[in-house]
């Protein structure tokens, strides 16, 4: 399935402002039939009111890269992004679900530069309001007309398992030694990877592509393209989680090693032979948390050992594995190039 008229490409940006606009009305549409409280609390976390439900500007709804991907998708084989609207609010409220849990078992207090819902409302009322975004979703897509409902709902329920599972080995991987035979590998962590963050990129992309009408050949390969992706933007943040800018992340420089984290610039430094994989080794193994200077000094440990650069280069591996996807199978030129746009933005991406 091919489009007649050619999109324009435009900036990442730009491309992800358009979808959010096309999801935006129904997104707050379906959020607006919650009861009040869980609906007030999934406002929150979307930026769009301060805690008691006051509108805020601007709001931090974050980039919205799923729901840009559902909407391109569908415009990619052929159909009008508004096809995939359904399936991007479906997704969008999957993603806020398992972030509201995310923060609650990471015990993560700031997310996008202000609270997490669980630190605002308590823990009690997060878990309630992820319960509630998690049914929506469902219902959501239960709710949709056309012929590919119930093999869309086979497919978000398919990820939540996913997700699920990957939220469980991401748990499990973080009592595991750094060294030593119970030691996390780097195929375990890609795996964690596709499961906890690339599973729902491949969600968006096959739902978007589905609801448009493409063969399935056509929403195979968009899913295995946005699991690609998945693991790129995973490991993009890790390296924000060490390197980033605090005032952009929101959140405290070095975070991910003071919480002796299992990335992948910290499992790849640690893979390497060479003096100082070994002091990382050590000096992660010691007994005290790390404090500010050891995590700082871990740092320098992880770059020296070629971490960083070897994260980069897995994510470049997968955002070229992920374009590999999107040219096996025919697919209208113009939303491709868009969706290019986006896979070189989320490689530079500071956020």
């Amino acid at each position: 399935m091919t489009s007649s008229t050619t999109v324009p490409v435009a900036t990442a940006p730009r491309v992800l402002a358009r979808c959010r606009d096309l999801v935006r009305p129904s997104l707050a549409a379906a959020v607006g039939r919650l009861h009040p409280w869980p609906g007030e609390m999934a406002a929150f976390s979307f930026g769009w009111c301060a805690v008691g439900g006051a509108p805020t500007a601007g709001g931090s709804e974050g980039k919205g890269v799923r729901q840009a991907l559902a909407v391109l998708c569908a415009e990619a084989a052929g159909a009008p992004g508004e096809s995939a609207v359904a399936g991007a609010v479906a997704v969008e409220l999957t993603h806020a679900f398992s972030l509201m849990h995310d923060d609650i078992m990471d015990g993560d207090g700031t997310r996008r530069q202000r609270e997490t819902v669980w630190k605002a409302y308590g823990t009690g009322a997060a878990v309630l309001a992820g319960d509630a975004l998690f049914a929506l979703a469902v219902q959501t897509l239960a709710e949709t007309p056309g012929p590919h409902t119930a093999t869309a709902l086979r497919r978000l329920s398919r990820t939540l398992g996913d997700l699920v599972h990957g939220q469980a080995e991401d748990l499990l991987l973080e009592a595991r030694p750094w060294t030593g035979p119970g030691a996390v590998t780097i195929d375990e962590y890609r795996t964690t990877a596709e499961l906890k963050t690339g599973t729902l990129l491949g969600c968006a992309a096959a739902l978007g592509a589905l609801l448009g009408g493409a063969p399935a050949g056509t929403v195979a390969a968009l899913d295995r393209a946005g699991r690609h992706l998945g693991v790129a933007f995973q490991a993009v943040d890790d390296l924000l989680g060490i390197w980033g800018d605090p005032a952009v992340t929101g959140k405290p420089v070095h975070s991910d090693l003071l919480r002796r984290k299992k990335t992948y610039p910290v499992l790849a430094a640690l893979a390497g032979a060479g003096r100082r994989a070994a002091d990382l080794a050590i000096l992660l193994d010691s007994p005290p948390p790390l404090d500010e200077e050891g995590a700082e000094r871990a740092a320098a440990l992880v770059e020296a050992s070629g971490g960083r650069t070897a994260t980069l280069d897995e994510a470049r591996h997968h955002l070229d594995a992920a374009r590999a996807c999107l040219r096996s199978v025919p697919l209208a030129p113009g939303p491709v190039r868009e969706i290019e746009e986006l896979l070189r933005f989320l490689l530079h991406r500071t956020a």
